[in-house]
Parts: structure tokens; C-alpha cells; sequence
């Protein structure tokens, strides 16, 4: 389990709870994340939780100085967000997952909330793809792999996806309904799965989205962080999609 590091003074402890906590995993982003957690000040959220995968700059000391809560999650991206999500504990109802590089827009978070607050929906992600994007924010084969596997995740399930983006709301006792298990790259590709297969409320919202604030993505930013993820991506698709498939052959064997 995460090894969590105490922070000088609760980010919001004057406001009433919301109910409301922030999950951001981290990796070297040291440019960007006081501005990020400077920013969900703003906002009306109990806890922001940084879930450090190993920084070796000073992501920690910067985010622990703000008053955001560190845990050491541990290596992976899906592990991080896993770790993140058990440590906001069960005052949490709401889980909002966003990056911590600046390139989602923290005024935006009231928006993913608030579907899921008044009780619409159980599942609300950002779409990259349908808002308006900063020149240079998205290379094209990110939009492209959003829009294929979309596609693919339509038509095996009837729910409509444009991007995988990491900017997201999800109720917590969902989440954890949802038996996550990916804890590399394929984790939003996997909730986005399971969460239509689940049934769920699900509605995709139009964000705006802007260039990373510092520092290089460990996806987009080389070749190999894309061909890692992709492949990661590729898998966790192939994985829920056949375990999907297994669980309904086993219920209907069941029921004959």
C-alpha cells in the first residue's frame, strides 16, 4: 500500500465538505504541479491527492508545500490513480482523476461534478477531442487512437467514447464496483470499458485543453512512451473485451 506523507494544512479546511477529492498522478512534473494545485484552490474540493510515481525532481516537496496530500503510489499510471483513489478514504463520494502537467483546465472541474452531484450520472469524462484545443496540445495520433477506440468500444458496447482523456469524475464506491485491475496506461481505456459494460450513466463533456505547462509527456513526448502506452492500451482492449466475454459464456451456461 502507499507509503502517505503528511501535509502542512488541509487545501480547503475553511469550506464546508464537498464530499468532493482530487486525485493527480505524478511523475517528474515539478514545471507544472504548483500551478496545478494553486489553481484547485480555487474549486470546491475537499482534498487534492498527488500520487508521486517516483519523481526524482521536486514534485513532492512543491506539491507537500501546497498543501496537497503525497502518497508514494509506487511505478504506473494505473496504479498511481488506484492508490490515489483508496487513500481519499470514504469521506470521498466524488473522484475527480486529472494530470498534473497543466493541460486540463481546473475551472472545468465544477462541470464533470456536478452531473454526478445531482444525481444524472455516475461516470463523467472530458472529451479533448470535441472542445477547443490550444494549437500544438494534441499530436494527431492521440486524437486518432481516441477516435478508433471509441469506435471499437461502440460498437461492442453501444456507448459512444470520442478520447481517453485522464480528466474525469466517477462516483468512488463505483470505481471500486468496476473491479479495476490495469495499472499501466490501459486504467482509462479499462474504466471506460467496464463502466459501459457495467451500464452506467455516462456522459462525455467538451473541454478546452491547452499545451502541457513544462517538462515532456512520457507518452506523446517520444516515440517509445508512445509505442509503450499504445501497446498497453492494446492489451487492456483485447483483456476486458475477452474477459467480458467469458463471463457471459460462463452465466449462460449457468442458466441452461
Amino acid at each position: 500500500m502507499a507509503q502517505v506523507m503528511e501535509a502542512p494544512a488541509n487545501l480547503t479546511k475553511a469550506r464546508t465538505r464537498t464530499g468532493v477529492s482530487v486525485v493527480i498522478p505524478v511523475l517528474n512534473e515539478e514545471e507544472a504541479i504548483g500551478a496545478v494545485i494553486e489553481a484547485l484552490k480555487r474549486e470546491a474540493v475537499d482534498e487534492v491527492i498527488v500520487a508521486d510515481g517516483g519523481s526524482r525532481d521536486l514534485t513532492v516537496e512543491i506539491a507537500t508545500a501546497l498543501g496537497a496530500r503525497v502518497i508514494r503510489a509506487g511505478k504506473g499510471y494505473g496504479r498511481a490513480c488506484l492508490e490515489g483513489a483508496v487513500a481519499a478514504g470514504e469521506n470521498c463520494r466524488i473522484l475527480v482523476f486529472m494530470d498534473g502537467d497543466g493541460s486540463d483546465v481546473t475551472s472545468e472541474l465544477p462541470r464533470l461534478v456536478a452531473p454526478i452531484a445531482d444525481g444524472g450520472y455516475d461516470f463523467v469524462i472530458a472529451s479533448r477531442a470535441r472542445g477547443k484545443r490550444e494549437p500544438g496540445s494534441m499530436a494527431w495520433h492521440q486524437l486518432a487512437a481516441g477516435r478508433i477506440i471509441g469506435a471499437i468500444i461502440t460498437l461492442t458496447t453501444g456507448q459512444r467514447y470520442t478520447d481517453m482523456c485522464a480528466y474525469r469524475a466517477i462516483r468512488r464506491d463505483t470505481l471500486f464496483a468496476l473491479g479495476m485491475e490495469e495499472l499501466t496506461y490501459g486504467w482509462n481505456l479499462e474504466m471506460q470499458m467496464k463502466a459501459a459494460y457495467a451500464g452506467l450513466r455516462i456522459l462525455e463533456l467538451p473541454v478546452p485543453y491547452r499545451c502541457r505547462i513544462g517538462g515532456r509527456s512520457k507518452v506523446a513526448g517520444s516515440l517509445p512512451g508512445t509505442l509503450k502506452a499504445g501497446w498497453r492500451i492494446l492489451v487492456t482492449l483485447m483483456r476486458v473485451s475477452r474477459n467480458r466475454g467469458q463471463r457471459a459464456i460462463s452465466a449462460g451456461t449457468r442458466a441452461s
